[in-house]
């Protein structure tokens, strides 16, 4: 069973960008040798959008208050792009110290609940189970019915 999400930025200098993430984004991590740090990030969600090719993928940073975080960034010295209203949300982008840019919006759209990586593992209870085999005849039923 799926139990969180690894993303990767990658940088033409890792090292300030991994600082940056600790240092300025003071997220959690662990040293896995060599200095290699990994985050760990708050919950994440994950959307599929319409495109003309695959193997295209984004990357976006979540904040409750995106104005908040452009002066907390401009108090670190770093720059974001002007705050822009897309209608599901206010996106900046920050400048990573390596040179790229990493996207942060303030969601405007629902948000699903987060699931813990444990109730991601966690197998179906005995009860559940029995539940659902007893729903099963009769959701089969209504679905015969509608086809009716």
């Amino acid at each position: 069973m799926i139990i969180g999400a690894h993303s990767i930025i990658y940088s033409t200098d890792p090292d300030a960008d991994r600082a940056f993430l600790r240092d300025v984004l003071r997220f959690p991590h662990v040293d896995v040798g060599e200095g290699w740090l990994i985050f760990g990030l708050p919950p994440a969600e994950v959307a599929v959008h319409p495109s003309g090719e695959n193997d295209v993928h984004e990357f976006y940073l979540m904040c409750d208050d995106v104005e908040a975080l452009v002066a907390t960034m401009k108090a670190h010295g770093v720059a974001c792009a002007s705050v822009q209203n897309q209608g599901w949300g206010l996106l900046t982008q920050v400048s990573l110290p390596g040179g790229g840019k990493l996207g942060v919006y303030q969601p405007r759209h629902a948000r699903p609940k987060a699931v813990s990586a444990a109730k991601a593992r966690k197998k179906p209870t005995r009860r559940a189970a029995k539940r659902r085999a007893k729903a099963a005849p009769k959701e089969a039923a209504k679905k015969r019915a509608r086809r009716r």
